[in-house]
């Protein structure tokens, strides 16, 4: 098994501290920015920033899906770490100053499969999640 990554990164015109509050709002926020790709989020605890519990289902492709069940932790201001209790997922999200607006960034990775399945997977997932990631992007730098 080889670990997969897969990143997305987007400058928002907003400040800092409004980004972070609106990245950190699972109740709220997340839900008006998530793609066509989520299904069935629900916040299960809290709903802002460390220690919210939510779940959903991640389309990512046709036939792939992923049942998410996450606990948020903050580590460092600006960070949050979606942590899954299904899989080896990691998504960890960073919002940090960049002049007068924020740069966002969103990187997952997971313990792949192995074999010719890993390599397909390490080929061909992070570039398709990086399409996911930048739809929600989008969606929070209009919000924001």
């Amino acid at each position: 098994m080889a670990q997969v990554t897969a990143t997305a990164e987007r400058t928002i015109g907003a400040p800092v501290d409004k980004v972070r509050e609106l990245v950190a709002d699972y109740a709220g926020t997340r839900p008006r920015i998530l793609t066509e790709q989520y299904r069935d989020y629900e916040v299960t605890a809290g709903g802002k920033g460390a220690g919210t519990q939510a779940q959903w289902k991640l389309q990512a492709t046709s036939k792939r899906v992923r049942d998410v069940a996450a606990t948020v932790t903050e580590p460092q201001p600006g960070t949050l770490v979606e942590t899954d209790a299904n899989s080896s997922m990691v998504t960890t999200w960073t919002v940090r100053e960049a002049g007068a607006g924020s740069v966002v960034r969103i990187e997952t990775t997971w313990q792949g499969a192995g074999g010719i399945g890993g390599f397909f997977e390490k080929t061909f997932a992070p570039a398709g999640l990086k399409r996911i990631y930048d739809g929600v992007l989008g969606k929070l730098a209009e919000l924001a």
